[in-house]
């Protein structure tokens, strides 16, 4: 934590004062981080707080988890640019939460331990599908990782004058000391810690700026679309996304992709109780719901109050117009107001990325240690200590991967147009084999390896080769910057192909009911866990014979 406050001196006017604010927010952080270390004594603490966690805490750790650097600078950054095709993504990211409710929240605490292949091993054949489910999952983490990195290395290089890869560095160093040392407990109040930072810092400077505009949202609009250049346009869809179809596409990875984000569908295995699950999600939708209404005027007031030099600031990708919108409403750089404003808002946002990141390093490490090393290589026979050890150097080497990603991919890419594409290669590996896993009774190991197999390479594929990652001078051979409405159809069908290439083996049929009524009900849930830890340590084989 010092080099932080090293790398600070001497480069900005206010450069006490982002000391101050950095290493308070910081050293609260790590506080915590200490604090849990010492509670952890088992691999329940470290992956679900030992189940000790109230619904309305993990309703708030929810919405910590969901509002990342993309919810806030992104959009904010979108909406300078473009005005309502930058809003689309918050709408369609804050609808997610009705199929998450309605298909899996409850479903998954009561079939689920620790992580979401819990479900899936409730039924089938453990060895392929906690690897399949194992790679999907740290490959989504890797893509998240990169996305929050980026936005953490411009704010940084910003804020303090280092360079964008020093600024990389100082983030993925901050967010392994959390996870590796503290493990769900940290993450949690890390990520209620920064909700309310955030919340408080979005309403401040939401107000401040209706203030400026008499409290007259309708002045507001005129003004922003007056100062953007695109007039009328600027109140409308096409200027993010002029292909509708890409529209729609990157509405469907946010709608979706949450049911496949390892990382929310972890934090309802920390909760007693389904009911304590159902309540989350209304404490997550009305904090997200408040939040994307400030930052709707935040973004207007963005373009209405810095107009056309907001681009030098903010950058090509917009990710830096949240900050210098928080310094002009302060009066200005050079002035305390204005200085202390921008130190503030720059901290929430940094705190906001590494709790975010926090929470998918949690899952990743999860998927590596619980899944891959614990149940299919040790089979079952992994001391807690020893899955705890292996979640933390799995957690490093996903962290120090990304990083690598990260200084690759550059600054220039928006951060919420990056975590769109982790929701789509969420929403087409991870969700139709979730859904399927628990609603189709004929769905089998097959079918989970290839559906993850075909949406996950699917996805990453044609996000290669969209124009999100191509040249602009350079005509990108897939037209559409997210994948989702092609990549997800694709998982689907390996699901269905899989299913029937496997359709001699009976054992997920066989447990189908079972896992259906657990899920529904949460009745036989410690009966399940004693099953699914003996047939980890005693791999079942497939059974032939009945066909589907």
């Amino acid at each position: 934590m010092s080099g932080v406050a090293i790398l600070v001196v001497g480069t900005a006017p206010a450069r006490g004062l982002t000391i101050a604010v950095f290493i308070a927010v910081l050293m609260v952080a790590l506080g915590i981080t200490f604090w849990a270390a010492r509670r952890i004594q088992s691999a329940t603490d470290f992956w679900s707080a030992g189940r000790g966690i109230t619904s309305a805490q993990n309703g708030i750790a929810t919405a910590g988890e969901f509002l990342s650097a993309a919810a806030f600078l992104g959009v904010v950054g979108l909406m300078y640019l473009s005005g309502f095709d930058g809003y689309m993504t918050g709408i369609a990211a804050l609808l997610s939460f009705v199929p998450l409710l309605v298909l899996l929240a409850e479903r998954m605490r009561n079939a689920g331990r620790y992580t979401m292949a819990d479900v899936l091993a409730l039924r089938l054949p453990v060895g392929r599908v906690l690897i399949a489910s194992g790679v999907s999952t740290m490959c989504i983490a890797a893509f998240y990782v990169v996305a929050q990195s980026v936005a953490a290395g411009s704010l940084i290089e910003a804020l303090v004058g280092v360079p964008y890869w020093v600024g990389v560095l100082i983030t993925v160093a901050a967010i392994l000391t959390y996870v590796v040392l503290g493990g769900m407990v940290s993450t949690t109040w890390v990520q209620v810690i920064k909700a309310a930072l955030l919340m408080i810092g979005v309403a401040t400077m939401a107000i401040w700026v209706l203030a400026k505009f008499g409290f007259d949202p309708i002045r507001l609009l005129n003004r922003a679309a007056a100062r953007s250049g695109e007039g009328a346009a600027y109140g409308g869809p096409g200027l993010v996304f002029p292909n509708r179809v890409d529209e729609i596409s990157t509405g469907l990875a946010f709608v979706l992709g949450t049911l496949g984000l390892p990382h929310i569908l972890m934090r309802f295995m920390t909760v007693p109780d389904a009911r304590a699950a159902r309540r989350s999600i209304g404490w997550a939708v009305g904090l997200i719901g408040v939040f994307y209404v400030f930052v709707a005027i935040i973004g207007l007031g963005g373009r209405a109050i810095l107009g056309p030099a907001g681009k030098k600031l903010g950058g090509a990708s917009g990710n830096l117009i949240a900050p210098y919108l928080a310094q002009r409403l302060g009066g200005g750089p050079g002035h305390a107001g204005g200085d202390i404003f921008f130190a503030a808002i720059s901290a929430v946002a940094f705190t906001t990325i590494l709790a975010v990141v926090a929470g998918v390093l949690m899952a990743a490490s999860g998927a590596a240690a619980h899944d891959v090393y614990g149940t299919v290589l040790r089979k079952g026979k992994a001391t807690d200590r020893q899955e705890i050890v292996a979640g933390r150097v799995a957690v490093t080497a996903i962290g120090v991967a990304a990083a690598i990603l990260a200084l690759i991919a550059g600054k220039t890419f928006n951060v919420q147009l990056l975590v769109g594409m982790t929701f789509a290669v969420a929403a087409s590996a991870n969700f139709p084999v979730m859904v399927l896993a628990l609603s189709w009774r004929r769905f089998n190991s097959l079918g989970v390896v290839l559906g993850i197999a075909f949406g996950l390479v699917s996805s990453i594929v044609l996000i290669i080769l969209s124009p999100m990652v191509w040249s602009p001078k350079t005509a990108a051979p897939f037209p559409l910057g997210n994948p989702a409405i092609v990549s997800i159809p694709i998982g689907f069908l390996g699901c269905v192909i899989g299913t029937w290439l496997g359709r001699r083996e009976q054992l997920g049929i066989d447990s189908f009911d079972e896992v259906r009524v657990r899920s529904t009900t949460g009745l036989g849930a410690e009966v399940a866990e004693r099953r699914q830890a003996r047939e980890a340590a005693h791999p079942r084989e497939p059974v032939r014979g009945r066909s589907a």
